[in-house]
């Protein structure tokens, strides 16, 4: 499965549980809900992934992934009024910390789904990229 199908079913999933739900709850309401639904999906996940941080090869503490998907995709999950640009930079933090090529940061505490695909940059020679436009040429009179 390509990492474009498994982030459209891990949409979908979380699409799921907030239509169901809605917003206003606690964040581990969510992740157990995704849970049931990424198991409904049939993929593979481990949630509150612990994994050793290193810096220069060095031990310097753990930190818990909401959901590793198919040692594919790491997921993190909130449950904020809004994403705030420190969610984001924890989300990217995590994707390089767990060395991952993608990662996905998703709110459901918002009125409506907030969604956001991360990149490793280490990985965008093998990242699918969209078709770049192609200039046009002048047309003859």
């Amino acid at each position: 499965m390509t990492l474009d199908q498994l982030t459209y079913i891990v949409n979908g999933c979380a699409m799921k549980v907030h239509n169901t739900l809605g917003n206003g709850f606690q964040e581990v309401i969510y992740q157990r809900c995704l849970a049931i639904e990424l198991r409904k999906a049939g993929l593979k996940f481990k949630r509150e992934f612990e994994q050793v941080i290193l810096y220069e090869g060095r031990d310097v503490g753990t930190r818990r992934a909401d959901f590793v998907i198919e040692d594919k995709i790491i997921v993190e999950i909130k449950a904020v009024i809004n994403l705030e640009n420190v969610h984001l930079a924890q989300a990217k933090n995590y994707v390089v910390a767990y060395d991952f090529p993608i990662g996905l940061l998703i709110n459901f505490g918002a009125t409506s789904l907030q969604f956001k695909k991360i990149f490793n940059a280490k990985y965008n020679n093998q990242l699918p990229h969209a078709p770049r436009p192609q200039p046009h040429s002048p047309s003859n009179p």
